[in-house]
């Protein structure tokens, strides 16, 4: 999809459809008002009869625009003007591309920002226009053998008051598609079935990117490599599975070999049946999603070679099933980490930090300038934060609160939650050094705390994504998160 950016008098710009916002308050205003003069107020009578709206997620389909240079219009209701932000945009655009969709279009100029909004300068204009549209066109049908969807638009333009803002919109148009890139890889790698979307996929998958950009190097180690290395909760982990695990290291090299990385690990359980620990039926086939974490990271990455920033960036997947066999562990077994720590298995379905564990372990010999962790870990975190927020944990309030800032910018939110020490007391075990469970009390918090203890005094954060990484429902699927929030804490950088 291409984002052209347009300046000149709304009128006067040829398009297939005119996207224009409308404001609640007498009369129309900006975009919408400089079209209505021009088409005998044609949209100024169709707001005054009630077929037009300013109420949120409104919208009309003006078929024909005497007058202009526009072959018809589309009116979007915007609310009121002053609350007019980047989530209002996205959520306008989601209105826009619906209606789109049901024309069949190929071709739209967006006015939306064309103005200047509350805390929405140029870049961001560009940059979530283009998210937000991408996101909304996204479909996942490379499994289904109906043809696919020919409802995709090609170009939307976004057009601009003042060519002053060119430069910057254009900046943003280039974030967005690299961002975009990154995220419909998540969403992709989420949405496969566990049957395809296997550890071994996500190495071939990873291999993809360092194939892609030359500034990206794979390394993939195999079991016999991680049992050489100690990494023996990892292993514990997959040892009932058929499917050999994977640890995938991910290298961006965009800085001098000086420059302290920043390393990401992802936790990528492409299947999870709780293990011996079994799940109840429920839902269960929504536990493929249990590895979003691990897409999101190689998102992020994709995103990076779209953009090429001057830093150094590692991720890290530690990929398995957990799956219950006769191999499988149990709950009581003792595992020693790549750490030298020990640990008492209480229950096989908290296994997700038992895998990050070691690849927290083994991150350490990269020196990291910050280390983060990105896992579908506890439904606990659900329960704390619901469906809109990232749980956020970390040992370092600078890097929290730029990870905070970063969800603000790019609409993907987290909120941070505690990991003080105390909340590691529930995990003493008799027999080891600390059990892989404690109490059902401030669970999300807990297994952060599990984690902490194997980073250090290493600037750390931990993404609790149980909650934000895929919807439920009519719309079931992955959402691409946090690669938004990732990237533009990298950005930041």
């Amino acid at each position: 999809m291409e984002f052209p950016v347009k300046t000149g008098a709304p009128a006067s710009q040829k398009t297939a459809c005119a996207i224009l916002p409308v404001f609640e308050g007498r009369g129309l205003k900006g975009p919408a008002r400089e079209v209505d003069l021009s088409c005998g107020g044609l949209l100024s009578q169709l707001l005054r009869s009630g077929d037009a709206s300013a109420a949120l997620g409104r919208s009309l389909l003006v078929p024909q625009l005497q007058g202009t240079a526009a072959e018809r219009a589309l009116l979007v209701g915007c609310g009121k003007q002053a609350d007019f932000d980047a989530k209002r945009v996205r959520q306008v655009l989601s209105t826009a591309t619906r209606r789109l969709r049901e024309t069949g279009l190929k071709e739209a100029t967006s006015y939306l920002t064309y103005t200047r909004h509350r805390g929405l300068n140029a870049y961001y204009a560009g940059r979530v226009t283009v998210e937000a549209t991408r996101s909304a066109y996204y479909r996942f049908d490379e499994l289904k053998t109906s043809s696919k969807a020919k409802d995709k638009l090609a170009k939307l333009a976004i057009a601009v008051a003042d060519r002053r803002d060119t430069k910057e919109v254009r900046r943003g148009v280039h974030d967005g598609c690299a961002i975009a890139v990154g995220s419909d890889l998540a969403r992709n790698l989420g949405n496969r079935p566990p049957n395809v979307c296997t550890p071994s996929h996500l190495a071939r998958e990873a291999r993809a990117l360092g194939k892609r950009y030359e500034n990206i190097e794979v390394t993939v180690l195999g079991q016999r490599e991680m049992k050489r290395l100690g990494m023996g909760a990892l292993l514990s982990v997959t040892q009932g599975a058929d499917e050999p695990p994977k640890f995938i290291i991910v290298r961006y090299r965009g800085a001098g070999t000086r420059v302290a990385p920043v390393v990401l690990c992802g936790k990528g359980i492409t299947f999870d049946t709780g293990g011996i620990s079994l799940k109840p039926p429920a839902k269960l086939d929504e536990m493929k999603f249990d590895m979003c974490g691990a897409a999101g990271v190689l998102g992020t990455m994709a995103a990076l070679g779209e953009l090429q920033p001057n830093l150094n960036v590692i991720a890290i997947v530690p990929a398995c099933e957990n799956m219950p066999s006769g191999r499988a562990s149990r709950p009581g077994d003792i595992v020693k980490t790549l750490s030298g720590q020990t640990v008492e298995i209480l229950n096989t379905d908290a296994e997700g930090r038992l895998i990050l564990c070691d690849a927290l372990t083994y991150a350490k010999r990269f020196k990291p300038r910050y280390l983060l962790d990105v896992a579908t870990l506890t439904g606990a975190c659900v329960v704390a934060v619901g469906h809109l927020y990232t749980g956020l944990f970390s040992n370092d309030d600078q890097l929290a609160d730029a990870l905070l800032d970063a969800g603000k910018r790019s609409l993907d939110p987290a909120w941070r939650l505690p990991v003080d020490e105390e909340y590691g007391q529930s995990l003493k075990s008799q027999f080891a050094d600390f059990a892989n469970i404690g109490s059902r009390d401030a669970g999300a918090s807990i297994a952060a705390q599990f984690l902490s203890r194997f980073v250090g005094d290493t600037p750390w954060a931990h993404l609790d994504i149980a909650g934000s990484a895929w919807t439920t429902g009519a719309d079931k699927g992955a959402t691409g998160r946090p690669v938004p929030l990732l990237t533009d804490f990298l950005l930041a950088l």
